[in-house]
């Protein structure tokens, strides 16, 4: 998920960056979204982000300098959530809006979590509900329904700093944040790396509300297909319904997380305590079939 750096004292430094173009109409939003997203992938590593600059690229012939200064308070906000300052950066004339931020975290060496380390028996859980693409391409088709206006937007902006203290528990083997790739995407890249196969059980992964309503109205991002299409050779079959929901792109998607099945129980209520998603999706096992990673139940 991102770079780390051995400093040599037992601890290390993480480096990464992500930055796009906007996904929602509101610029504050946008700038605390595309803020949040960075971030994410310190925590998806255990770490604990110290420092961000921004990367912000503006029309300056098409939106005022009032909504770019929105763009960079929502990304400044965001930034405060997780304790630290936004301490610059670089902007450009650009044809379109870009933000993003390049962030810096560390970590203790011993506590830092990868998507490649998870073991045989572990429990899966995935911290947030997917449906990100769906609810906000049923936006933009002018079909999402009043209750479910802000919905996609609440969970972007939520970070995932529950990864730090999940950092701390030895039994979290193997960790991972859910975005563009959707689950089934990110899942296939840890069963890949780890050498494993993994059985879910779709009922069990948790959804925003609507989502299934949306999909069966045509609510499908042109990315859910293409993601299918890139890994869909190393998965079970599908329903149409699942593959739209297991294959949707997230935007400052969940973490997924493999646990040790002694510690499911601890785990799931440290997840719960802090309102996140706790029920186990799924699990790992030995691989037992060549090109079939994850089993969809």
């Amino acid at each position: 998920d991102a770079a780390v750096y051995d400093l040599g004292n037992g601890e290390a430094i993480i480096s990464t960056t992500d930055f796009f173009m906007p996904i929602v109409d509101d610029p504050m939003d946008f700038g605390r979204i595309a803020a949040t997203n960075a971030i994410s992938d310190i925590y998806a590593m255990g770490g604990t982000p110290i420092m961000a600059i921004a990367i912000f690229g503006w029309p300056l012939d098409k939106l005022s300098t009032d909504v770019a200064k929105a763009v960079i308070n929502g990304g400044r906000k965001a930034c405060l959530d997780a304790g630290i300052i936004l301490a610059g950066g670089h902007s450009i004339d650009a044809p379109e809006p870009i933000f993003g931020l390049a962030v810096t975290g560390r970590v203790q060496l011993e506590q830092l979590k990868q998507n490649n380390t998870a073991q045989v028996g572990d429990k899966l859980f995935l911290t947030k509900p997917l449906g990100i693409g769906i609810l906000t391409t049923a936006e933009k088709q002018q079909i999402l329904l009043p209750e479910h206006q802000s919905l996609a937007t609440e969970q972007m902006c939520r970070l995932n700093n529950i990864g730090s203290k999940l950092a701390t528990h030895a039994s979290v083997t193997a960790m991972t944040d859910v975005t563009g790739f959707g689950l089934l995407g990110h899942l296939t890249e840890l069963c890949q790396g780890s050498g494993l196969q993994a059985t879910i059980d779709e009922r069990k992964v948790p959804k925003l509300s609507g989502v299934e309503d949306y999909i069966a109205n045509g609510a499908i991002p042109g990315g859910s297909g293409r993601n299918f299409d890139s890994y869909g050779l190393h998965i079970s079959t599908l329903t149409d319904k699942q593959r739209a929901l297991l294959c949707d792109p997230q935007t400052s998607g969940g973490l997924l997380i493999a646990v040790r099945p002694e510690a499911a129980a601890e785990i799931s209520a440290l997840l719960k305590q802090h309102d996140l998603a706790y029920e186990s999706i799924g699990e790992l096992h030995s691989q037992t079939n060549g090109t079939t990673l994850v089993e969809v139940c």
